[in-house]
């Protein structure tokens, strides 16, 4: 079970940056939306229902960033290390270049069918510098080994900013859907 959940969670948010925790009234500790919030790491709670959309998102941006979005996920479907590779910051703030490279070969090499399928997706905040794009992401593989397939569901938030003027994946987070 841990190693279904592991690879799930690997593959839903493999650039995934660590989310902070905070004290619930209840003393148990969860991941907290709203501080990470607070340090200005993603401009939006990703709990409820209702998802805006910036409103200050140039057309012409807006289309760059959409295409960068799913360029990202489709790259990671097609199992192509050089084009996913093109799709994440070598400066991210969320993960280091390396190790995310190093885990997406990994996890290539251990699953025969990966897919990731993007839905609802909506750039939240948007500046020159930075976009965040939201989505409902879930995640269908099978595992070469032992042929299981495995699915997972999680909202995420994909951080990009521009670098040389495309834009590059700094950093991912994750909630999964319960």
């Amino acid at each position: 079970m841990k190693k279904w959940l592991l690879a799930v969670i690997t593959v839903l948010v493999l650039a995934a940056c660590g989310d902070t925790e905070q004290e619930k009234d209840n003393n148990t500790k969860e991941k907290s939306t709203e501080e990470v919030i607070e340090q200005g790491t993603v401009g939006f709670e990703v709990m409820g229902d209702s998802i805006e959309e910036a409103a200050n998102v140039p057309a012409e941006e807006k289309e760059k960033i959409l295409a960068a979005f799913h360029e990202y996920i489709d790259a990671f479907n097609a199992e192509d290390i050089d084009r996913y590779a093109e799709t994440t910051s070598k400066h991210a703030k969320g993960f280091k270049y390396e190790e995310d490279i190093e885990a997406a070969k990994q996890i290539f090499s251990q699953y025969s069918v990966i897919n990731r399928k993007a839905e609802d997706v909506t750039i939240v905040k948007y500046s020159e510098e930075e976009a965040q794009v939201f989505s409902n992401m879930t995640a269908d593989m099978v595992e070469e080994k032992t042929n299981i397939e495995m699915k997972g569901e999680a909202r995420t938030v994909v951080v990009f900013v521009k670098e040389d003027e495309t834009w590059k994946v700094t950093s991912v987070h994750s909630m999964d859907n319960q």
